[in-house]
């Protein structure tokens, strides 16, 4: 079902460190072992980066909840039992990232609005996205790692 916990999370970071934005590199870690193309991946990921581009939800945790409603099975109508257990699931994964981080919302994790110009050049400038959400990337995947293991 997933690849082996250390390489999921390192490809996860890989993804992020070669360009993807973090919802984008979270999913991509987990794609091929869940049957999706990394392709296909990185293309839905794409406008969940920078907390849906306005400094909302981590795009980690964006691409988090993609992989277990992926991991999860059916989710369509008639499908409620499934849908339950993933949101059940994806609650599971808040409080782990809270616990860890504080925060589901971006611009709270790397104390800055990048939904504003000036938040979005000060992140860029400082390296907030190269030296915080690195971290927020390879935790929420190490968290989803865990789970799906279980």
């Amino acid at each position: 079902m997933v690849q082996d916990a250390s390489d999921v999370s390192r490809i996860a970071v890989a993804h992020f460190a070669s360009g993807c934005n973090c919802a984008q590199a979270v999913l991509a870690g987990f794609a091929e072992g869940l049957g999706l193309d990394v392709p296909t991946a990185i293309r839905l990921g794409t406008g969940f980066g920078v907390g849906m581009a306005r400094g909302g939800a981590c795009g980690a945790v964006s691409g988090a909840v993609m992989v277990l409603g992926l991991a999860g099975g059916g989710g369509g109508p008639g499908a409620a039992a499934a849908k339950a257990a993933t949101y059940a699931r994806a609650r599971e994964f808040y409080d782990q990232f809270i616990d860890r981080h504080g925060s589901l919302i971006c611009r709270d994790l790397i104390g800055l609005d990048p939904s504003v110009p000036e938040g979005l050049e000060q992140a860029r400038r400082e390296m907030r996205f190269e030296t915080i959400c690195v971290k927020l990337v390879s935790d929420a995947a190490a968290i989803l790692e865990i789970m799906l293991k279980s």
